[in-house]
């Protein structure tokens, strides 16, 4: 067995390796620098004494520091610039966002465990080019986080800093104000980068696991392009469709939630600032302006990643009915040939058409892919499927449509649509109100 473990460390992230070894679980695996930035983070709850740290920075640092700074640093006899008339809309929505992202991260990785949570227990089953793509993703996660976190912690850290060296608010607790100042802007400053840090790491981890789902259903669709009997595209079907469940199941709650909480704290940023006597400008609603624009760019994350595999999953149905109509076009013209040779120019001329086609879609880049083409399905490799067998997979495409639900709510493009559209109104008018964009 100590061989055996030896083997699975020294395997390489997400290879060949065999399905006890993929499996298994040890602390050094191929999660082993993902635990590491979890723990840096103060969110790992692998074990009791790490639950416990994560618990306590997660209360010290989301509720006692927010509470300190909102109602010891008041500053109600500051000048006009350096009072806070906002700061307490600002505090609860990012507090009650970060709550709701760590207690879902804690139900998540209590009771599925990191690996079977980021589906590293099922890669054994994928093919090689599913997981080098997940591989990819993977090892890019955490980069994502931090290029939505640093431009909006830079943001956050040039007001504190503005805000205390420009004496708004003299702390001699320490016995030096200089000390107390910068000791509290510190803390303030981590409390921030914590909870907008815990928001935007369940958001990645959920764009992931998405990652992966589409990465499965691009090799899905590669099923079309060899000779596959109806069982095997139903049963990888039926799978796929299976794991889109069980996502929607795990983060129901966090996305509606979440989406509630953001839009309830936009409606309430805009009902202060609009008010007949508020006193708008960037020194008292510059902070608000930038929670807004990191809790919108959350929720966005969450909303583009469920909506791309929900529209790749519909498209199957699409690839599917093109397959059987060159299909069943191919068996027309070969049931009426006299000779191979008419077969050959049938090829011909799908290859052709397909070749045609290709001039047309030259300009659409890269996001056209397998399961988003224009060209017509290679039609030489149908000749086992009759067309009542293909007719019924088609039907039954039409009728199992795939995708990120919501308590039944299916999050496609028109979702997407509507739910930006009402964000991005309410944030344009809060910064509209805030810093003068509109």
């Amino acid at each position: 067995m100590g061989d055996e473990s030896g083997r699975a460390a020294a395997a390489p992230l997400m290879g060949p390796t065999s399905k006890l070894e993929r499996t298994s679980s040890n602390a050094k695996d191929e999660l082993q620098a993902f635990r590491a930035w979890l723990k840096w983070l103060c969110v790992d709850q692998s074990n009791a004494w790490t639950a416990c740290l994560s618990w306590f920075v997660f209360v010290a640092l989301a509720v006692v520091v927010p509470a300190l700074s909102h109602f010891v640093l008041a500053c109600t006899h500051c000048d006009a610039l350096h009072s806070r008339p906002y700061d307490g809309v600002a505090q609860l929505s990012l507090t009650s966002v970060a709550a709701l992202s760590f207690i879902c991260l804690s139900k998540f990785v209590s009771r599925y465990g990191l690996r079977r949570f980021l589906f590293f227990d099922k890669l054994c089953d994928e093919s090689e080019t599913v997981r080098r793509g997940y591989t990819k993703q993977f090892n890019r996660s955490l980069k994502l986080l931090f290029i939505f976190v640093l431009p909006c912690f830079g943001a956050e850290s040039a007001y504190k800093i503005w805000w205390y060296s420009s004496g708004g608010r003299r702390i001699p607790l320490m016995g030096n104000v200089i000390v107390s100042n910068t000791v509290a802007c510190i803390l303030e400053l981590c409390s921030w980068f914590y909870r907008t840090v815990v928001f935007f790491l369940v958001c990645i981890l959920f764009r992931l696991i998405c990652c992966l789902q589409i990465l499965r259903l691009q090799d899905f669709a590669q099923v079309f392009q060899v000779d596959s009997d109806v069982e095997s595209v139903l049963r990888e079907h039926l799978r796929i469709r299976r794991h889109l469940r069980i996502i929607s199941h795990r983060y129901r709650s966090f996305i509606l939630w979440a989406l509630i909480f953001i839009t309830a704290s936009q409606f309430a940023s805009l009902l202060m600032t609009t008010r007949a006597n508020a006193d708008v400008n960037i020194y008292h609603t510059g902070e608000l302006a930038v929670c807004s624009v990191s809790l919108l760019a959350g929720i966005l994350i969450l909303l583009r990643s469920a909506t791309k595999i929900t529209h790749k999953a519909q498209a199957v149905t699409c690839l599917a009915a093109k397959w059987h109509v060159c299909a069943t076009i191919d068996s027309f013209d070969t049931a009426e040939a006299d000779t191979p040779v008419a077969r050959r120019g049938d090829e011909q001329f799908f290859t052709a058409s397909s070749d045609a086609g290709s001039s047309d879609t030259d300009d659409v880049g890269d996001e056209e892919d397998e399961l988003d083409n224009s060209k017509f399905v290679p039609s030489y490799a149908y000749s086992t499927i009759s067309f009542q067998k293909r007719q019924a997979l088609v039907t039954y495409f039409e009728n199992n449509r795939a995708g990120i639900t919501i308590y039944g709510f299916m999050l496609d493009r028109t979702s997407l649509h509507t739910i930006f559209g009402i964000e991005l109104s309410l944030v344009l008018w809060l910064l509209g109100k805030t810093i003068g964009i509109s």
